[in-house]
């Protein structure tokens, strides 16, 4: 059993991940400076919901405070290292643009630094989908070049993979990096579509369909998310003597270092995305048709080939299965059910 530690703990994959970890067997750090880009109460709500394990520790700590990391480090000593914490969403990064740079890169290198002075064994760190940006060939693959980010979260998010690399080589610190396709389910971001959508049918409020509908993500479930992460704990990159350093393949290294995506392999069109939660709610969308928002792009499709071959899984989860779960656990978490009972 190890001894992890997890940034953004009260965040969705954070929370979803630590409980796993914690069944397993291992000993757990989580970090989470709990900011208010969303409901810090769903955050703290989360926390609980991990409960007073025995083998898990909480410490509220901003990334981007170095000292205060420094410190952290020294005193746990983990030997696994699972970076999630960032700030979120493609837009608001339109919006807030310091608040990126803070989080995604400062308070990382604050991580890559614990993690070289701290022997660390194995860093794994969140990437995301975005980083593909202008690209148009899909399915995406980890082999692809990304140097075409159109919004600054995804540059972020894009620099993160390089920082670490360079630590990878410099250092020797083991990397592996998870690129997620379009995360979703119980005890998710309020600031995600399905999540936005189920509020406002249950509110009687419209919603908001831009492209005029006409786009497609890769909608992959927590639980799926969770168990590939859980996998590749004990999958520690090594050189690879492959590498061929005259035509650079960007998803490994002659450093320790890999990248993945996971995703789940297809692609939805987001009217039937909206129909499936129209069933599960049994309500009718509102619709208010718009154009494409700044930053966002048409499709996500994820190649997760690499994955597979490495650990063995492929997420399978369907969206009917996952959103009829991600309803069930929001009409109980908001108290719909007993709503409804009393009406009737």
């Amino acid at each position: 059993m190890k001894k992890i530690l997890v940034t953004g703990a009260a965040g969705f994959i954070g929370h979803a991940y630590t409980k796993k970890l914690l069944e397993a067997g291992h000993s757990v750090l989580g970090i989470d400076n709990l900011n208010d880009y969303y409901d810090v109460a769903l955050k703290e709500a989360r926390l609980s919901d991990i409960g007073a394990h025995d083998s898990f520790e909480f410490e509220k700590i901003d990334m981007a405070d170095r000292g205060g990391m420094e410190k952290l480090f020294a005193r746990w000593k983990p030997e696994v290292v699972v970076n999630l914490a960032a700030q979120a969403g493609v837009r608001y990064s339109l919006d807030n643009p310091h608040a990126y740079v803070d989080s995604n890169v400062q308070g990382f290198v604050n991580v890559l630094e614990g993690c070289r002075h701290n022997d660390v064994e194995h860093l794994i760190f969140a990437s995301s989908s975005s980083v593909y940006g202008a690209n148009t060939t899909v399915p995406f693959s980890v082999s692809q070049t990304v140097d075409h980010p159109i919004s600054l979260y995804a540059a972020t998010k894009k620099a993160g993979e390089l920082m670490a690399h360079s630590y990878a080589h410099l250092y020797k610190l083991p990397c592996t990096g998870l690129r997620f396709f379009t995360v979703y389910g119980p005890w998710g971001r309020p600031d995600m579509a399905y999540f936005k959508f189920v509020k406002a049918l249950y509110e009687g409020e419209p919603i908001d369909v831009f492209n005029n509908g006409d786009m497609k993500r890769d909608f992959t479930y927590i639980d799926d998310i969770v168990e590939a992460m859980t996998r590749l704990i004990d999958k520690t990159p090594e050189e690879s003597a492959d590498w061929d350093a005259s035509a650079p393949d960007p998803s490994f290294s002659n450093a320790p270092y890999r990248l993945y995506n996971i995703g789940n392999n297809n692609p939805e069109s987001l009217m039937d995305f909206i129909k499936y939660i129209e069933v599960e709610t049994g309500i009718e969308a509102q619709k208010n048709f718009m154009e494409m928002q700044p930053g966002d792009v048409y499709e996500t499709y994820a190649d997760t080939d690499a994955l597979e071959k490495e650990i063995g899984f492929k997420p399978s989860t369907s969206l009917q299965d996952g959103l009829h779960k991600f309803v069930e656990w929001y009409k109980s978490y908001y108290g719909l059910e007993d709503q409804q009972k009393a009406a009737l």
